[in-house]
């Protein structure tokens, strides 16, 4: 592909972007003007009622104020939400039923956790606004700052002349030949043999290398060790990934290794360890920060004095310019000592990291991210690094013409498929048990990817076999029921069946033995509306009272990167048209699948599923597992 094919495909991205855009702007307003303020709660969109705790300025200097929830019990479902750190939030009062006005004015989340965030405001106006108010809620709003970010990107990309951005750019869209080092390789006796050649291939690549990571391959143990031998030839790194919770665990691995990761944006794994390393709590540290803290308290007193004098102008400025020389000597002392720069992609274009350079980005959970995203954080770099793996969780894209036209094709699969030469497949997993990674080898990874000996064999139950389908179709009632305004489905008889199915389970193991060796267990539902009704029905059980610890329940995307001893997939869908929707999206299936270490049990309507030649496959797989041929 030459330079022209390269523009014009980037203008398609900028093109199918909009288009999500578009979608993502009349799906905000259909739902805020539809969805009540109750169901948005439960959605984990909105805190009402909200109190107001302390506002000040933080280390950056901006206002924020502390917004605490009220309004649920501490076992309540309502407990996940969705604020998290960049997000624009809206205020708003509720006076009626139906009587609710928004303020003129939005904020943005700088910090949240479980029950209080802490939200950047533009003024103090503001501040005192929502506080006046009998009674207050926040809701998150359309942030489109990520669409914005995007949208330059690709922009920037696409008129890059002359430079390093623009070489890159032709390379990734044409089959153009890589460049690497020559030097000998480097044992890794630690590692095994394909890990240590995708460490290698990272030190030898000048443009570009792909490290692809099936399930249980050790792609983290991979690119930690990458990012530790180029930090012995480099000063520093930049670091990123798609969600921040993915920032965070590539942060931990990487400070664990003893290297000084310094966090841009917040943490969503809230622990000292991780806020410790925080741009925000770095500079707050700095013996410096008291004088700097008191000056800026100095310049505001000035300023609140409103006097247009001389002396207050000359004292006004002077306060100004000794606030800046000290800000820029604490920043560059927090950034003189960090070795990794960690962030989201989004989150490279942070205004601290205004105007710097790497030369070396890596990319962890590449295939989850779009395009644009990715360019956002390349043209800080001069080569790049892609970890993932595109036979998992594709990147979210609402917009079904969006996703058609090709949105949800990532950056790391256009490389991958015109620059095979620089990928890597780490081959050997060491989760699951090998009947378990079996079907996933043979379907995804052309049966390349084996087992390490140490866990081939690895089970709970002595004569189990590992993998269990039990056909839902058999129960009286199974069938699946669309609920909310968002296409939801659940399925109440598949649900009570999968409560009783690991109640079974349980008790041949053992209850004791459940708790004596923490054996954990994950249920899994491709649908958000199922995996509610079955933490309900855990949370009313007696008999998982003991065990609610070892238990945890959520979506797809919400496992994605973990591992349990137990897996329990309830598939939900059940009709007579062999409809099945997204579960033909079968890189969600991989994940589901590959998390469970010892045991995996599949509940699903087999006259449904099984029409799709994926999950017939898969059915007479394990069918054949529990009748092997004599």
């Amino acid at each position: 592909m030459n330079k022209v094919s390269a523009t014009l495909e980037l203008a398609r991205q900028r093109e199918l972007l909009q288009l999500e855009w578009n979608h993502e702007r009349e799906e905000f307003k259909r739902l805020t003007q539809a969805v009540g303020i109750e169901r948005r709660v439960r959605r984990g969109d909105c805190w009402y009622p909200m109190a107001v705790g302390r506002h000040y300025y933080n280390s950056l200097n901006q206002l924020v104020v502390e917004i605490h929830r009220g309004g649920v019990q501490a076992d309540d479902d309502a407990l996940d939400h969705n604020f998290e750190y960049g997000r624009q939030v809206a205020f708003f009062r509720r006076s009626g039923i139906d009587d609710i006005a928004y303020y003129d004015f939005t904020g943005t989340v700088s910090y949240a956790e479980q029950d209080r965030m802490v939200v950047v405001m533009p003024d103090e106006n503001a501040v005192a606004a929502i506080a006046a108010a009998d009674v207050a809620g926040v809701q998150l709003a359309l942030d489109e700052t990520t669409y914005r970010l995007m949208m330059e990107a690709l922009n920037r990309v696409a008129s890059a002349k002359g430079n390093r951005l623009a070489e890159l750019r032709d390379m990734f869209y044409s089959h153009s030949q890589t460049h690497k080092f020559k030097f000998e390789p480097i044992r890794f006796p630690w590692l095994n043999a394909t890990q240590e050649q995708a460490v290698n291939e990272v030190l030898w690549a000048k443009d570009v290398a792909v490290v692809h990571g099936p399930p249980g391959t050790g792609k983290t143990t991979t690119l930690v060790e990458a990012i530790y031998e180029t930090l012995r030839r480099e000063s520093q790194v930049l670091v990123c990934a798609q969600s921040n919770m993915a920032v965070d665990w590539i942060s931990e691995q990487l400070m664990d290794r003893g290297i000084d990761v310094l966090r841009i944006g917040n943490p969503t794994r809230v622990t000292d360890k991780m806020l410790s390393q925080t741009y925000e709590r770095r500079f707050e540290s700095h013996p410096d920060y008291p004088q700097l803290w008191s000056m800026r308290k100095a310049l505001r007193e000035v300023r609140g004095a409103r006097r247009g004098s001389d002396a207050y102008h000359q004292k006004v400025e002077r306060l100004k310019e000794r606030i800046t020389e000290l800000e820029l000597r604490i920043h560059n002392d927090v950034f003189g000592q960090a070795r990794v720069f960690a962030c989201t992609l989004a989150g490279s274009a942070s205004r601290v990291l205004e105007g710097m350079k790497f030369a070396t980005l890596f990319i962890d959970e590449a295939a989850q991210a779009l395009e644009a995203a990715c360019w956002i954080a390349i043209r800080k770099a001069n080569r790049v690094i892609f970890a993932g793996d595109h036979c998992q969780l594709p990147p979210t894209v609402k917009a079904v013409e969006a996703l058609h036209g090709g949105l949800g094709y990532t950056l790391m699969e256009r490389i991958v498929a015109n620059n095979p030469q620089v990928v890597t497949l780490l081959k050997v997993q060491y989760r699951m048990n090998d009947e378990i990674m079996h079907f996933s080898s043979q379907w995804f990874y052309q049966g390349q990817v084996q087992s390490a000996a140490e866990v081939r064999n690895r089970g709970i139950l002595d004569l189990d076999i590992p993998i269990s389908w039990l056909d839902t179709g058999e129960l009286d009632d199974s069938e699946e029921e669309q609920v909310g305004d968002s296409g939801g489905r659940i399925n109440r008889a598949e649900a009570a069946f999968t409560i009783a199915t690991l109640e079974d389970y349980f008790t041949r193991v053992g209850r004791q033995r459940m708790v004596d060796e923490r054996i954990d267990v994950g249920i899994i539902s491709p649908y958000r509306a199922q995996v509610q009704l079955l933490r309900r029905l855990i949370k009313h059980s007696a008999f998982f009272k003991p065990y609610r610890g070892l238990i945890t329940i959520n979506t797809v995307d919400g496992f994605q990167g973990q591992e349990r001893d137990i897996i329990v997939i309830s598939m939900v869908r059940a009709n007579d048209a062999g409809q099945i929707g997204f579960l033909r999206d079968l890189r969600r299936m991989n994940v589901a699948m590959t998390r469970a270490r010892m045991k995996l049990i599949i509940l699903g309507d087999t006259a449904t599923l099984t029409r799709h030649p994926f999950y017939l496959k898969l059915y007479n797989y394990i069918e054949q597992l529990k009748h092997p041929k004599e």
